[in-house]
């Protein structure tokens, strides 16, 4: 298949559902070879991306699948809305485990793949919320603000290989993780909808299709920044 990102092969987490599902698919319309991974869904490699050894095991199926790597697109995150009194430690932990440890091992196992193909792409997930917080997600801004500055010092570092790091920072989003809190507190839901300029949601689409503009060579010089991809919903913050 040809297309912009055609002969790219590519790692994406998450692609279950949301946001990693839609990414999946629009790197793949788009050329790419595409090796997904999630707890669930018709994904390739089916494995909770916080045990220690998980994301070397992604990485060296990924590799022997495709013939190599060069793109990375870690989409899996969790979060839900608690007061502080109700963040215990368990919770907090395990937040930071899947949006920011499972993340800082798939790319630093993925990196010398990333650096010996001289012109690698890791697309992170962040949020609005690392630019700001939120009342109820203290552990989830904690995590998505320690994205975006991970992926900072991974553009810094890696830069002098070809490889180009971006967090993508998505307002609110349209998903199954995001439906619970918009169902059980429906004003919440009419706030961002108002607060964006777009007036709507987002849709994982929304997100995708900005992801695969990051991963092609017309981002090549984009790198060591978020982008917040809401709408307009931060301009007017």
């Amino acid at each position: 298949m040809s297309g912009r990102l055609s002969g790219r092969r590519a790692i994406v987490t998450g692609a279950g559902s949301g946001i990693g599902a839609a990414v999946a698919l629009r790197l793949r319309a788009d050329g790419a070879r595409v090796f997904t991974a999630d707890l669930q869904g018709e994904v390739d490699f089916r494995a909770d991306l916080t045990e220690p050894d998980a994301n070397a095991r992604l990485v060296a199926a990924a590799c022997q699948a495709m013939g190599g790597l060069d793109t990375l697109v870690p989409c899996a995150g969790i979060s839900a809305f608690h007061p502080l009194e109700a963040h215990d430690d368990a919770y907090f932990l395990r937040v930071l485990e899947v949006n920011l440890v499972a993340v800082f091992r798939l790319v630093r196992e993925a990196a010398p793949h990333l650096k010996g193909h001289g012109a690698g792409r890791i697309v992170t997930i962040g949020s609005t919320t690392s630019s700001f917080g939120d009342e109820g997600l203290c552990a989830y801004s904690a995590s998505k603000h320690a994205v975006l500055g991970f992926t900072k010092s991974v553009a810094a570092e890696l830069g002098p290989f070809g490889v180009t790091a971006t967090c993508v920072q998505p307002g609110a989003i349209d998903t199954p993780m995001t439906a619970p809190a918009f169902e059980q507190m429906p004003e919440y839901k009419v706030f961002w909808e108002n607060k964006a300029p777009l007036r709507r949601l987002g849709r994982p689409e929304d997100i995708a299709d900005v992801i695969a503009f990051l991963c092609s060579d017309d981002a090549r010089f984009v790198s060591g920044h978020g982008l917040w991809v809401d709408g307009g919903a931060m301009a007017r913050h």
